[in-house]
């Protein structure tokens, strides 16, 4: 679907899209690591688009991860967009400590004492490597380049990932 989205972005080139979200992956932005943006028409939408372009630089076919684990994953901050890095890196946590690859059936975003919270409900599997076709093994989302802006209607996060 080339030619401008409704966040005033380009969307040639994208790796992922619907109506409501869709993600890119930028070499230029830390040629090392692995980086994208990510898009949403409303934060909740920019949230899971940013968790499914983090697994999708571990893992080619997202729509492979199959329904077997449930997690309801909770994060607060001072900021979203420190709440949504703390979200990336429970996940890249529990890849590690669990081995699981989650993602995200929904995101309520809220306000507890001025402090930001997300509310996660991920679903996902155990890593398996006969099955699942690897990519590149993410050992942390990095606060370089990390960015989450209203812009253009819409909602935008760019993540760098230590690979």
């Amino acid at each position: 679907m080339p030619g401008r989205g409704f966040f005033g972005e380009t969307r040639d080139g994208a790796d992922f899209m619907t109506n409501t979200r869709w993600y890119r992956y930028r070499d230029d932005i830390a040629p090392a690591d692995a980086a994208f943006e990510a898009w949403g028409a409303t934060v909740r939408d920019m949230i899971i688009a940013s968790v499914d372009a983090l697994t999708g630089v571990m893992v080619e076919n997202l729509d492979g991860i199959h329904d077997q684990v449930r997690r309801t994953i909770r994060v607060e901050a001072d900021t979203l967009e420190m709440a949504l890095f703390r979200l990336l890196d429970e996940l890249v946590y529990l890849k590690d400590a669990e081995g699981l690859f989650l993602r995200l059936d929904d995101a309520v975003i809220g306000d507890a004492d001025g402090r930001v919270t997300i509310e996660a409900d991920a679903r996902g599997e155990p890593i398996d490597p006969s099955r699942h076709e690897l990519n590149t093994d993410v050992k942390a989302v990095t606060i370089h380049r990390f960015a989450v802006a209203e812009e253009n209607g819409g909602w935008k996060a760019t993540v760098v990932a230590d690979t």
